[in-house]
Formats: structure tokens, sequence, C-alpha cells
């Protein structure tokens, strides 16, 4: 057991326990010792009990030759946001508690019944309202990628994006309202897939603002993203294969995403795409006046994010409980209340003309391409001793990924180099609401050469 390495792929994984060479038990049992053994701000939760038993019986189906698929016996760590049956989903917090939960969310159940085995639930930003992944309740887990101090995992799936990129778990899943898988997967250099709002069952999921929140996988390559997207939908198989390179357009643009990033970010960024377009893919830069809208219509009217979180969170915000929050996801969340009814009105009718916009901006054969987010992870002590750093820091980590939940699309973050501090940097493909499979797709064929290793 000791010679088990639970830092592989989903798809590598897969091939060891399919041919009888790894056995579910031992996988796990190695998975939940590396836990144990790690920052314990990782996880909030271990569910060894049940992944013992779903191991076991994992092992039993392989040794008969009745496997589930390409996925059984593959442990999975949940957010802690997903309904797990027995445990209590507490979103971060510590007032929310409403018992254990009666039955897994859907998407828990989809995986569970191709075999995947639940280890964990994980830490996560308060009620997922942070893009840094700071948690005063459970603790900040640091960065896997920071060698010098300790930085930010970024938020809110921080402790689903560490448990990855530390090699303790193959795939995670999270929610993204704003950036919440993007943007810890990119800091701390896997892969991260926001799909289109919808795509999977959102029962036993808890929200922050329903009209936004998306989910999907953390994990360490785009095919094991196709793979569990796939099996989240309750597919028996993959539905996105390879596309090609040759004859893709990537429009990069040149309105909001790189104000202010860090020279290196862009350094690496622009490296990926010449290596794109040395591979057949056609570059346009664009101004996208679209972009800068969405950041106006905010400044007008609000941020929808907060109008929607404030409405979630009214009554604890008006008690007792407001005193045990973060004070700083309590201030953000009361900024909502500012939204007068005609401002959400506003933004839900801009909102609509604004996503049949953007698909109406991107072809057939055209995918968005900027930086996951300007600048690598910086430090945490800083962010926890200065507030103004902290809600700074928190909008410029934001930026570049909210403006694909606003617009409804879809997105997905492949590590592209490194920046300062030998960081990673992240590289988001997008595309309109919708455009999973097609996204999916030339993401498996760009993916080696993102990374350079074509």
């Amino acid at each position: 057991m000791n010679d088990i390495r639970t830092d592989l792929s989903v798809a590598s994984l897969a091939v060891l326990l399919q041919n009888g060479a790894l056995d579910p038990v031992d996988l796990v049992e190695t998975v939940l010792a590396g836990i144990a053994a790690a920052d314990p701000a990782i996880f909030t939760e271990v569910l060894e009990t049940r992944a013992l038993s779903e191991a076991a019986s994992a092992g039993a189906r392989l040794k008969a030759g009745r496997s589930l698929g390409l996925l059984d016996g593959i442990p999975v760590a949940w957010k802690d946001l997903f309904d797990t049956k027995g445990a209590v989903t507490r979103a971060g917090s510590v007032v929310l508690d409403e018992g254990p939960a009666k039955k897994d969310a859907a998407v828990v159940a989809a995986l569970a019944a191709a075999g995947m085995v639940a280890v964990g639930r994980t830490n996560m930003s308060e009620f997922a309202f942070s893009g840094l992944g700071i948690n005063p309740h459970y603790g900040t887990p640091a960065n896997a990628a920071s060698t010098d101090v300790p930085r930010i995992p970024g938020g809110s799936s921080s402790g689903s994006a560490v448990a990855v990129a530390a090699g303790l778990v193959p795939v995670a899943i999270g929610t993204d309202t704003g950036g919440s898988i993007r943007i810890p997967t990119a800091l701390n250099g896997i892969v991260g897939y926001k799909a289109t709002r919808g795509r999977y069952a959102m029962d036993g999921v808890f929200h922050l603002a329903a009209s936004l929140d998306s989910l999907g996988p953390l994990c360490r390559t785009v095919q094991d993203a196709v793979w569990v997207d796939a099996a989240m939908r309750g597919l028996g198989r993959p539905e996105a294969g390879r596309g090609e390179i040759d004859g893709l357009t990537l429009v990069v643009p040149q309105t909001v995403m790189f104000d202010g990033a860090e020279p290196a970010v862009v350094a690496a960024f622009e490296a990926a795409l010449s290596r794109l377009a040395d591979a057949g893919a056609r570059i346009e830069r664009r101004a996208v006046p679209l972009f800068a809208e969405v950041f106006e219509l905010f400044a007008r009217h609000g941020a929808l994010v907060t109008a929607e979180a404030f409405a979630l969170h009214r009554e604890r915000l008006a008690g007792p409980d407001a005193e045990r929050m973060d004070p700083r996801v309590v201030t953000r969340t009361r900024m909502g209340e500012k939204t007068a009814m005609t401002d959400y009105v506003a933004l839900a009718s801009a909102r609509s003309r604004m996503i049949a916009a953007f698909s109406a901006m991107l072809g057939p054969r055209e995918l968005l391409a900027h930086p996951t987010l300007p600048h690598v992870a910086p430090p945490i002590a800083p962010l926890l001793a200065d507030d103004a750093l902290f809600v700074d820091t928190n909008f410029r980590t934001l930026r570049n990924t909210l403006v694909g939940n606003f617009l409804d699309g879809c997105g997905i973050s492949i590590p592209c180099g490194t920046g300062d501090a030998g960081l990673p940097v992240g590289f988001l493909l997008s595309a309109p609401r919708g455009e999973d499979r097609r996204l999916l797709s030339a993401a498996l064929a760009a993916e080696p050469v993102i990374r350079g290793d074509a």
C-alpha cells in the first residue's frame, strides 16, 4: 500500500483499477492516510466509513467483472456545499446546521452511481462568498504550489483545489458563482471546468446566488474533466471527443482582462498563445465593449451576486448569527441591501440582452482566451492584516472570471506556465451558454500545447 500513488490523474488510476493492478480499498486507505497527514484546513470532514464501504463495493464489482465504468473505485472529494447523506452541510460556516443530510445531493448520487468513492468534504470560503479562499473558522489551506510563504489557495473552492493539487485526491467537485472553480485551480496549477449553469442537477447544493451558481470538477487533466462531466449528468460515456486546433480561432479580448495584469502572467499566457498559433490556431485580438459594460452595470445598479446573497442571508444577518460569521463576508453580503427592486430588474433585463450578445459574438469555431486571473497567488498574511487590501485583491481575483458567470457561459482553466515566484498561471478558454461539448473538445486538443507538453 505504501507504493500507491494518489497524485495520478483519474485516467491513470482507472487503468490500474480496471486491470486489477490496484484494489479500490487499498487506494482509499492510502487516500485517507494522506488526508490525515495533510494540512487539517483542507478538509472539513472525512467520510471514512462511507469511503471504505464504497471502495469495498467497487472492489467486489471489479473482481467479479461487473465494473460500473471508467470511474468505478475512483476517490472524489466534495466541497462543503453538497449534501452527503448523514453529514451536515455547513458551507464553510459555523452558523449553518440544519442537521445531517437525509440524502445525497443529486450530483453526489450520480457519481456514486458511477462507482466513485466519496472520501470527504472540503473547506471553502464561508458561504462561497470570496475568491481568495480565506476561512477564519476552519483555517485557510495554503496554496499547494507555494514554496516560500503561505499563499492564498483561491476560492471559494479552496480545499477542493488544494486537495487535488497536493495529490490527496484525483478529483474534487466544486461550485462556481464568480470564478470559484477556475480561480483556485489556476492558482494551484491544475485544471478546473465550470460548466454552463443548469448542466447538472442542483438538488441538494447550498446556493450563493441561484441565477449565477454553476458546478464542475477540479482535476489534473481535461480528460478527467470530460469523464467526470459525463458521470455528473448520468451518462455512461463521455460525449466530448478530441477536437482539432487547426481551424480554431481564439479571440483574445483587449478589454478588461489584461488591465493591471502582472507582466509574468501575461508572458506565460502569450507564450502559450504562440504555441497554439504554431499548432494551427488563428489568434484574433478584439476590443470587447460588452465586458466593460458588465462593470458599468454593476456600478449603476449593484452586483447581482450581492443582491441574491443578501436575500438568502437576510434573516441570518439580522440576528445573532451575524456575530459568528466572517466579518468580511457579512460586510460584502450586506451590500446587497442597497440593491432596490428596480435595480434588480434592471440587472436581470440587461443581463438577458448581454447573454444574447455574448453568444452572437463568437462564431462556431471561436473560443475566448485570456489569463484566468491577472496575478499569481499572493501571500495570506498581508490580506489578514489589511481589510482594504483584502477587498481590492478579492475584486482583482474575481474580475476576469465573474464576467463568464454573468454572461452565463462555460469555461475551463488549464495551467500554461509560471509567473512570479514560480507560481502557476492559468489559461482560460471560454464559450457561450450551452457550448460545453465544443469547449471540452477544443480543450482536449489544446491542453498539451497550452501546457507546453506538445
